[in-house]
């Protein structure tokens, strides 16, 4: 069969990948994504490559950065506190809460640079208005356009620039004039009376077909290793949310319950090569009102596990060894636990950074006990600060030009090789 003949087959049977019709400006399947993987694409493959994880709900910091060795964390929390033998000791005063052994390991590679104390000035404790605030970098009022938005829109950015693997499209990566895409996962799609076998045979070379038609052939075989992996991808996002159990569900404030699902996603995407240089994935459930012990414990575990995976498989390969991974969330949690176990909403908590080319460590301070704003930490860096260091570093662009203006205070976050 020539390659004509293929590609009439092709239009004809109406052979498509779920979802390889964008819907609307922000809609991508993701076998249309893994289709502009390229070795001569004209973006650089091997272009630095951020990942954001959203915490949806508010993350208490406390109890995932501790201040084991600070009386006072003990007194003000006793029902949440954890006793200092229990705490993965980073230093005399900090260490992980004990579901963190995964980030452990890559604080001890040098791997992980946790920013303490990250808000931003009169911290609004509303979710929807916080991560707002989060996402558009704009503290000071109400923006229509996110910092990953305005920058997509500076680079006349195609669709595949910059994608998320959640539910919905985050302000984050929405601009004036471009946004990046929700992807969907899903199989191929045959028509009535064609069926994968016949797929595959047009997938197989004859001997003697020019390069040209070899290619051609090729592209039918292509069609099957994706439709496996989506596939694949779709059965590990039902599974994780199957067993994420009842304290790791997404809440009203957003989020999925399938970090390391989409986390899997973003890794094939970037060993296939893809285009795309950020990636938004999510977990939600972190709005722990009660009994937060064992709900964020179950969530940490799963953020854990779906970050150092990550990482580690990224670090195997140069492509992903230009990866950086920035964890944050809305705001921390009050200091105090509530009548029923739990923490109401908060203000300042740590951010953490992962990556083959983060300069691990702690940055900032971590904000005093003795020194609340009614009842609340203070924050001791703000957010912009962070991201800003990270357009510079990780997107090789200006801060100014997507911070509302804001003076960055820059983070040494990077090693200089």
């Amino acid at each position: 069969m020539d390659a004509v003949t293929r590609r009439k087959f092709l239009l004809a049977s109406g052979v498509v990948g779920a979802g390889a019709i964008a819907a609307g400006a922000t809609g991508l399947g993701l076998a249309e994504l893994l289709a502009t993987a390229s070795d001569t694409s004209p973006q650089d493959s091997d272009a630095d490559r951020l990942v954001m994880v959203t915490l949806y709900g508010g993350n208490d910091g406390l109890n995932t950065v501790i201040p084991y060795a600070d009386p006072v964390y003990h007194s003000l929390r006793p029902e949440l506190a954890y006793p200092a033998d229990t705490v993965l000791r980073l230093d005399d005063a900090l260490g992980l809460n004990p579901a963190l052994t995964g980030l452990r390991g890559l604080w001890d590679d040098k791997g992980l640079a946790i920013v303490l104390g990250v808000g931003y000035p009169d911290p609004d404790r509303s979710h929807f208005q916080s991560m707002d605030i989060w996402q558009t970098a704009s503290p000071k009022g109400p923006v229509e356009t996110g910092w990953i938005g305005r920058w997509l829109d500076s680079v006349n950015a195609a669709p595949e620039t910059a994608v998320s693997f959640e539910s919905v499209l985050p302000p984050l990566l929405v601009g004036e004039t471009r946004a990046g895409s929700c992807v969907s996962t899903g199989g191929l799609r045959l028509p009535s009376g064609i069926s994968a076998e016949m797929v595959a045979a047009l997938g197989r070379t004859d001997p003697g077909e020019s390069p040209a038609r070899s290619r051609a052939a090729a592209s039918y075989a292509d069609l099957l290793t994706i439709d496996q992996l989506t596939r694949e991808a779709e059965r590990a996002m039902n599974t994780a949310g199957a067993d994420a159990g009842p304290g790791a569900t997404a809440t009203g404030t957003g989020g999925d319950n399938s970090l390391d699902a989409q986390l899997s996603l973003v890794a094939t995407c970037i060993e296939a090569r893809v285009p795309t240089q950020v990636y938004s994935v999510s977990l939600g459930g972190f709005d722990t009102h009660a009994e937060e012990v064992p709900g964020h414990e179950r969530l940490l575990r799963q953020l854990d596990a779906a970050l150092t995976s990550f990482v580690r498989r990224m670090a195997r390969t140069q492509t992903g060894r230009r990866v950086t991974v920035v964890v944050y969330s809305e705001f921390g949690r009050r200091v105090r636990a509530n009548a029923s176990d739990g923490t109401d909403h908060g203000t300042a908590s740590p951010v953490l950074l992962l990556g083959p080319g983060v300069a691990g460590g702690f940055y900032g301070e971590q904000p005093p006990l003795t020194d609340l704003d009614d009842g609340d930490l203070k924050a001791t860096v703000d957010f912009r600060d962070v991201f800003g260091t990270v357009i510079a570093s990780v997107l090789k662009a200006d801060p100014g030009r997507y911070l509302d203006r804001y003076d960055v205070r820059p983070l040494p976050l990077f090693s200089a090789a």
